[in-house]
This record gives structure tokens, sequence and C-alpha cells, in this order.
């Protein structure tokens, strides 16, 4: 009637702590793990466990070892969202204004969160990827800027504290960088707009540090509607540049 309760392997305990440590984004895709010494420090635990560990994980797909070169959190997880679909998505320009409806949902979302749930850790790590979009709108680089501008959204994403929002935005960063990059990277050129994109990005920042839900969603709303509106007009305006050469070409021949 009443089955016997079997003691966990050590190693098993290990394995789910640094699943959690993987699914929580504590542990990051391509980071190299502690070195089996200091983990099995970490953990209180002796290093033929924490190897029995390691293995288990490799054989998962959690983590890849490197001949004489540690452990690394495997690239590629959540592997859904790397797939030849997003190669396609990037080359049809319309899918950016659907990425940016996207934007606008889950984004809100997350900056209403990151202002409620942040912690210290989470604040600090807003806090430098702000500096460092802040350090390349005064430099004028535009392509950096862009990625600067990823970045920011992706460690909000990191700070509201939900895992399906963390690994649906990682999953899908190289789509939203390319969005970015390509599009806000056209918009950086352009100074009036670049002013108050970095006024709306000041907008959301403040009011996660001031852990004002409300104004971080509402800031968030504000600053992805407005990059819709400025791009679609920015679209309109290539396709007048468009016509007008191609008048030109034919008026040539």
């Amino acid at each position: 009637m009443f089955q016997e309760i079997k003691p966990r392997r050590v190693a098993d305990e290990i394995v789910e702590r640094l699943q959690r440590m993987i699914l929580e984004g504590v542990l990051k895709e391509n980071q190299r793990l502690p070195a089996e010494r200091h983990l099995a420090e970490q953990f209180g635990v002796s290093r033929p466990s924490v190897r029995e560990a390691i293995q288990k994980l490799v054989a998962k797909g959690l983590i890849r070892s490197r001949q004489g070169g540690g452990n690394y959190v495997s690239t590629g997880l959540g592997a859904t969202w790397y797939d030849p679909l997003l190669a396609l998505m990037q080359q049809d320009a319309t899918v950016h204004f659907d990425l940016l409806e996207f934007r606008h949902t889950i984004e809100t979302a997350m900056a209403y969160y990151a202002a409620e749930r942040a912690t210290e850790a989470d604040r600090a790590n807003i806090s430098h990827a702000y500096e460092q979009l802040q350090t390349t709108y005064r430099s004028a680089d535009h392509a950096q800027e862009a990625e600067a501008d990823a970045g920011f959204h992706l460690a909000i994403a990191e700070a509201s504290q939900n895992v399906v929002f963390l690994h649906t935005i990682r999953g899908l960063f190289g789509l939203l960088r390319h969005n970015v990059v390509t599009n806000l990277g056209g918009l950086y050129t352009r100074h009036t707009t670049r002013d108050t994109i970095m006024a709306q990005h000041a907008a959301i920042f403040q009011a996660i540090m001031d852990r004002d839900p409300v104004a971080a969603r509402q800031a968030s709303g504000t600053h992805v509607r407005y990059a819709e509106e400025a791009l679609m007009e920015l679209d309109v305006e290539k396709r007048r540049q468009a016509r007008a050469e191609m008048r030109l070409k034919l008026m040539g021949d």
C-alpha cells in the first residue's frame, strides 16, 4: 500500500538546482559554469557528485562540455524559436510591424512586472543596460545604439521574474535585435525622433527605478506606439523616394 521513500542522490539535487538556475535565467546560454571544485565548495558536496550531475545535464542537452575547456550552458535552448521561419521573418518588412504589435503586448507587461518585482540585482542590471544605451547615445553610434536598445529591453524581461516572458524574449532576441537595429537604426539617424526615443527610454527606466508598475506600463506602451508610428512614416518616405528615383531613371532612359 505504501511505497518506500528512497533518499535522493546528491547528484540529482545538484541537477535540480542547476536546472532551476537555467530556467530562471541565472545561468545564461553559452555561459561557462564554475569549475567542478568551486561548484562542490558552493554546494557543500563532493566533486564526484558534481561530475555526475554535470554528466546528467549533458545527457539532457542543457550543458555541453569542451575537452579541457570547461562546461557551458547549451546554446539554442527553447529550440522552437530557433527555426528557419525566423530568417524568413527577418526578410519580410511587413513582419516588423507585426513584431511591434507583439512588443506592445509583451513589453508593457514586462515593464509592469519589472517595476513591481525587480530585485536589487535586477535593478543594477537594468541600470547598467541603461548606462550603455546612454553611452552609445552620446557617441552617436547608431548601430551600437540600436544594439544597446535591444539589450535594455532584455534586461527588463529578466527583471519581470516571469520565466515564460524571459525565454520568449531570449528565444526571439535575434529577431527583436534585427527589428531594432534595422528599423530603429534608421530612426536613430533622425535627430528629433532619436531624442524622443531616448526620452521614452528614460521614462521607462525611471518608472521601474521608482517601483511604479502603472507608470512603467504606460511609458513602455507610449514608446512602442511611437516607434510603430514613426516607422510607418519612414516607410512612406522610402516608398515615395523609390517612386521618385524610378521616375528619374525612366526619364533618363
